[in-house]
């Protein structure tokens, strides 16, 4: 086991590959480079998950919503919070006691630029570096032993809108970060940086010249076919590509053998859909890239000409399995617009791509059949459509709402059942555009939305486990609210994730059955994780309830049209629970 504290020194950045592999450690925000969310340790299992108990918990001293979660190296647990976004090392022979302490000192102006909250999700490891992205775009490098800064660099500017809230990825030298800001009309990017000094070795932005979005219009394909000269520039209107959203909030995946790294740009901006007619190429896609050029490899948009905030920046999944008899190299996709998505990870060949809530109603489907024109891309609803008859249309009963079947909470996958345990939304809007100016750190939105659970559901979210090969739901858990924490999946046969209300819940990975649950002292927007110290098998989440859904607790909003319609939707968690931010871990007792 690494040891960070007095023991072996560093591991190069190269090493994280076998890191990784070690499950007693929780080295990098998805546990693995392929985003399994999945833990190796197996001595909680469905048989003793019951006798579960608190071992110990800390408090952040931060009361807003905290998204992802600690990270754990040998004797080490390193702990995030959402802005000021201080990081906590915590000496895990000690119960968490406070082995160094980093606050940065930011512009508290920064805050109401963060769309939905204040949130962090988490920091990255690396060359015995801690890296974190700060909220006003700050990359900084923090020595992992004593927590002093490396090096810092700032990444953008959030006078134009651009906020830090996403993890960052740590392969071989580089560290790799996106940019949040879409509904302030940021042109989003995706960048890597040099571990050792902070250099920005490469850019990739997501819309405009195929210079600038690192695209090759001959080698760069969409199932299958190069996407040819100015695909994107082609697809907007005049310059509305400058201030065009496809930002890159989300999580990261990457595979080494094919060097490529996997990740999805968010909504088009305006929220309008007139004010910019086309495909909007390349906001809400995957892509492909690879990590040493930043050149892309393969791209796929799943909402072209997006009409209803379904970002795609929802987590890349990697995962071997067999279809029809074959052997295939999978990426998995939960997107935002209520569809999962399997696709050959090498050459991004579209396999499965099925509604994951039954209450999607915006498309039939996803056209599937090769010799289409409209190949690949979903089949609206016309009276779904936000733009109607060319006017802005005041357009109710649609699902999923702009929150998503699923929004960043992160699903999880184990290889022992071969299912995927998704976190899910089971809420539908009303969505009504208007015409918005653009002016630089300024809202860009252009909608007013109303939130709701669909028709004849009480319940605002279920817990899933999902069959890829097949597209269907295999179990499903409803929630009360929606389920907004990330999942984990574990060799023992139990699966992990939070609630709204504050419940950390252990089930059955096979049938779904509730096997335990415990109140934290708030909310879970965090995720689930695992680790094994002396040992001994812990679970951890941090808890602090806030994110777009708990937003109007978060930042005391009441107007039910605020925070995007969220504040009206989940009005009631007000009953339920109140702000916190603490970290509780678990384990079982020790007879």
């Amino acid at each position: 086991m690494v040891s960070l504290i007095g023991g072996s020194g560093s591991a190069p950045a190269q090493d994280l590959v076998k890191l990784q592999a070690n499950p007693a450690n929780v080295i990098m925000p998805t546990i693995t480079y392929d985003n399994q969310r999945y833990s190796a340790l197996d001595q909680i299992t469905p048989e003793n998950a019951g006798r579960l108990q608190v071992a110990w918990s800390f408090s952040t001293g931060v009361l807003r919503g905290h998204e992802g979660g600690p990270l754990v190296l040998g004797d080490v647990m390193y702990v995030h919070t959402p802005f000021p976004n201080i990081v906590y090392a915590l000496d895990l022979n000690n119960d968490g006691k406070i082995l160094w302490k980093y606050e940065p000192k930011q512009d508290p102006n920064v805050i109401p630029i963060m769309c939905c909250d204040t949130v962090n999700r988490g920091v990255a490891y690396g060359d015995g570096k801690i890296f974190l992205h700060q909220a006003d775009t700050g990359l900084v490098a923090l020595d992992a032993k004593t927590g002093k800064v490396a090096w810092s660099v700032k990444t953008g500017d959030p006078g134009q809108g651009e906020t830090g809230t996403s993890a960052p990825i740590v392969i071989k030298d580089k560290v790799y970060v996106g940019v949040s800001g879409g509904e302030f009309g940021v042109r989003g990017w995706f960048a890597a940086y040099s571990v050792a000094d902070g250099r920005q070795v490469w850019r990739a932005f997501s819309v405009g010249p195929d210079k600038e979005v690192m695209i090759d219009p001959q080698k760069t394909t969409q199932l299958g076919k190069p996407i040819g000269a100015d695909s994107s520039l082609k697809s907007w209107e005049g310059d509305q590509w400058k201030i065009g959203g496809g930002t890159t909030w989300g999580w990261h995946a990457y595979d080494p053998e094919l060097n490529l790294i996997y990740y999805g740009t968010g909504n088009p901006s305006t929220w309008n859909p007139r004010q910019r007619p086309g495909d909007n190429k390349w906001s809400m896609t995957i892509f492909a890239r690879d990590a040493d050029t930043g050149m892309a490899k393969w791209v796929y948009q799943m909402t072209p000409h997006d009409e209803w905030d379904f970002d795609g920046v929802n987590e890349m999944i990697l995962a071997d399995q067999e279809i029809n008899g074959r052997p295939r190299k999978l990426l998995v996709h939960f997107d935002r617009n209520g569809f999962a998505y399997t696709l050959d990870r090498i050459n991004g060949e579209l396999l499965v791509a099925e509604k994951y809530d039954p209450a999607v109603n915006w498309a039939t489907k996803v056209d599937m059949d090769r010799n289409s024109p409209t190949y690949g891309r979903p089949l609206v609803v016309p009276k779904y459509s936000t733009a109607q008859n060319g006017e802005d249309t005041n357009t109710t009963g649609i699902c999923p709402a702009a929150l998503g079947t699923k929004d960043q909470q992160p699903a999880a996958y184990s290889p022992v059942t071969g299912l995927f345990y998704v976190p899910t939304n089971h809420v539908c809007m009303d969505y009504e555009p208007f015409r918005v100016a653009y002016t630089a750190g300024q809202p860009y939105v252009g909608a007013t939305l109303s939130m709701y659970p669909p028709p004849g559901s009480s319940n605002m979210g279920n817990f899933i486990a999902w069959d890829a090969r097949a597209g269907k739901i295999v179990w499903s858990l409803p929630e009360p609210f929606s389920v907004w924490s990330g999942a984990l999946a574990t060799k023992g046969g139990v699966v992990f994730y939070g609630t709204l209300e504050g419940y950390l819940k252990a089930v059955d990975a096979s049938t779904g059955k509730e096997l335990y649950r415990f109140k934290t002292p708030s909310g879970i927007i965090g995720n689930v994780i695992s680790y094994e110290h002396g040992g001994r098998q812990y679970v951890a989440v941090l808890s602090g309830v806030g994110g777009w859904a708990g937003i109007g607790l978060a930042a005391g909003l009441t107007d039910p049209h605020a925070g995007l319609g969220a504040v009206g939707g989940y009005a009631s968690l007000n009953n339920f629970t109140a702000l916190g931010g603490t970290l509780t871990v678990f384990r079982l007792p020790a007879n």
